[in-house]
């Protein structure tokens, strides 16, 4: 690990200047990704060199393919040889119009088809919080039977436990996290309503007043769960470590507002699986006082570029 000297030690103000940090980066060439029939999702894409290879970075709870953390993580990808996908959930990024449906923590579906669209390519995937537990959940369920040309996975301050992240949350320390989520997600159902007035109501947002009651009342009947908790058990990537097969790394700030590092601290016995575990850093930023500005991209690009240095995949 390359040592990290904190920008701040104080996890809220390296969290929340993380997020507003300016970074410029072109804007990518705009594409369509079918994910199911009636889903699509929107990509920025980078793609400069076929031979390249490619790496698929993926936003967290309610951000998009323009999140601050996403451009950082492009651009250092970018100036090392790594052509890069910014890739936007289904809804997020502007795009409730191409699909009838939500998404939630650990829906894979997108990203899986993603993957499998683009089969010429060397590919590393990178999540950033919610996309992180998505990236290790899908590595998961793959198994023993990972697809050959996804190399490594990476996953930076990823709420492995879906329940704990949410218990956190709830904490009055993390009001304003909570409060923001909230706004965005109702914000985000009212449109849904307006787009597909048949299949949402702006009535199911009375009284939500938690991630909890949120994912309760909206997220859970959505895709079929029984209540928030059912749906927090079945879609943590917790569960799914000791199955995962790809080289995976993952980045946790012990000091991270909104997700325990309890829940990391007995993780499976996998060799694939990495852990980074730094004593500051906030909630995915690590901004650094020395160069590198933004710690964690490049912990993540040096761990990519010893697999694409590799002639052989490792989970061959």
């Amino acid at each position: 690990m390359e040592p990290y000297t904190p920008l701040f030690e104080n996890p809220d103000l390296n969290t929340i200047v993380g997020r507003y940090w300016p970074v410029r980066l072109e804007q990518g060439e705009p594409r369509l990704f079918r994910a199911e029939p009636d889903v699509q999702v929107l990509a920025r894409c980078h793609l400069r060199r076929p031979e390249a290879p490619l790496m698929i970075l993926v936003h967290g709870l309610e951000g998009d393919s323009d999140s601050t953390y996403m451009l950082w993580m492009a651009r250092e990808a970018l100036d090392v040889g790594f052509d890069v996908l910014r890739m936007n959930v289904r809804n997020c990024g502007g795009t409730e119009h191409l699909c009838p449906t939500l998404y939630h923590s650990g829906l894979t579906t997108d990203l899986g088809a993603v993957v499998d669209q683009l089969p010429d390519r060397r590919l590393f995937l990178v999540g950033f919080s919610m996309g992180g537990n998505q990236i290790l959940k899908l590595a998961g369920e793959w198994g023993e039977r990972p697809p050959s040309h996804v190399e490594a996975v990476c996953a930076i301050s990823a709420p492995i436990d879906l329940a704990a992240g949410a218990r956190l949350l709830d904490e009055p320390r993390n009001r304003i996290y909570q409060v923001r989520f909230l706004r965005s997600l109702r914000a985000r159902v009212r449109r849904k309503a307006r787009l597909w007035p048949d299949r949402y109501s702006t009535a199911s947002l009375a009284g939500v007043g938690s991630i909890v009651d949120f994912d309760h009342r909206i997220t859970a009947p959505a895709f079929g769960f029984r209540d928030a908790w059912d749906y927090y058990e079945q879609s943590s990537a917790q569960r799914y470590l000791a199955a995962i097969r790809i080289p995976a790394l993952l980045i946790q700030a012990r000091d991270d507002p909104f997700v325990p590092f309890a829940t990391f601290e007995n993780l499976p016995s996998n060799p694939a699986v990495q852990l980074l575990a730094p004593e500051h850093g906030g909630h995915v930023s690590f901004l650094s006082r020395t160069p590198p500005r933004f710690w964690a991209a490049r912990q993540v690009v040096r761990f990519c570029q010893a697999y694409v240095q590799s002639p052989v995949l490792s989970h061959r």
